[in-house]
């Protein structure tokens, strides 16, 4: 093994009550070699040990050694921390995250591995993020295809480099000095967002986020999620988010000067969508973006922030609302 290599690197997945991880478990034994021994570790973020026995009887089949770990209760950093405890106390270097809906692409972790490499010992990015490519089901609106409006990929900031991160498609060095000690935030494990604020501290450490282009995952969209009004949601929710983090520091003058330039921006998006007005793709784009504004100044002007884990699909969230996601 090359000096400085990884004995072994952890496939990690955190679930709620989705049998959705029976096809994602599938995907994974049918992953092309990355060079390392490989492991899963499935975190049960259910009240009850729900997913047990599904887990342990796909276990018993799967090609690839898959660990049980039951992190309770409905607050998905509970299990992402879960996670986060098992490697370690592994010894585990290198975590490759992915969703309970998602389908890995066979050359997905060896992309990722590989990119990791690709800058040598002294140059590795601490974290490394490929795409999500949303799949649509028969009936889904045309323009959502156009537009991707469920793809997942890097936010690239005006300096160049990606400003932030995600879970569902993400390989971590936990030895890189940025992800020492790092942990999800159980305060936003039930409103989401906590993903965000943990590369935001990573960042902030001098962590280096690359990309792989081809490793690629797949989710596909459920009906219920196929609609602008969800699509808006989840921006008015990511909004709160962003908000959340760059409000930590500042005061009250600042605070009003960050929700009048959202507002701005707001106003600037709803404008463009009534140019777009007769293509739905550019105008539901710009309407995604307006609502993504929208929540930042709802959270600077002291509007709670939505509840979207915990809850199964099809029920409703404490807050009365439908959830987004779980």
């Amino acid at each position: 093994m090359i000096p400085d290599e990884p004995e072994a690197l952890l496939i990690a997945v955190c679930t709620f009550r989705r049998a959705a991880i029976a096809e994602t478990l599938e995907s994974l034994a049918r992953l092309q070699p990355c060079g390392l021994p490989v492991r899963i570790a499935v975190a049960d973020n259910d009240t009850a040990p729900s997913a047990r026995a599904a887990i342990e009887a796909i276990a018993a089949a799967h090609p690839l050694p898959i660990t049980y770990l039951h992190a309770p209760q409905a607050n998905i950093s509970i299990a992402r921390n879960a996670l986060l405890d098992h490697a370690r106390s592994t010894g585990i270097r290198l975590m490759a995250w992915i969703d309970d809906d998602e389908i890995a692409d066979p050359a997905w972790l060896a992309a990722l591995v590989r990119m990791w490499r690709a800058c040598g010992p002294d140059g590795r990015p601490g974290a490394v993020l490929g795409p999500v490519r949303a799949d649509y089901l028969p009936g889904a609106p045309a323009w959502m295809d156009r537009a991707r409006a469920h793809d997942t990929l890097p936010v690239i900031g005006q300096d160049g480099a990606i400003a932030s991160g995600y879970t569902c498609n993400m390989l971590l060095d936990l030895n890189d000095p940025a992800a020492a000690g790092l942990r999800f935030d159980l305060g936003r494990g039930r409103t989401g967002g906590e993903d965000s604020a943990f590369f935001a501290a990573f960042r902030a450490a001098g962590g280096r986020i690359a990309f792989a282009p081809d490793a690629l995952v797949r989710e596909t969209v459920p009906a219920d999620r196929a609609r602008l009004g969800w699509l808006m949601r989840r921006r008015y929710r990511m909004g709160q988010t962003h908000a959340s983090l760059i409000a930590q520091d500042r005061g009250a003058l600042g605070r009003a000067a960050a929700a009048g330039l959202a507002g701005a921006k707001a106003a600037a998006c709803a404008g463009l969508a009534l140019l777009a007005a007769t293509d739905p793709a550019r105008r539901n784009r710009q309407i995604m973006r307006a609502a993504l504004h929208m929540g930042a100044v709802a959270h600077l002007a002291g509007a709670r922030q939505i509840v979207i884990y915990g809850t199964p699909a099809g029920t409703k969230s404490p807050d009365g609302a439908a959830p987004e996601e779980n």
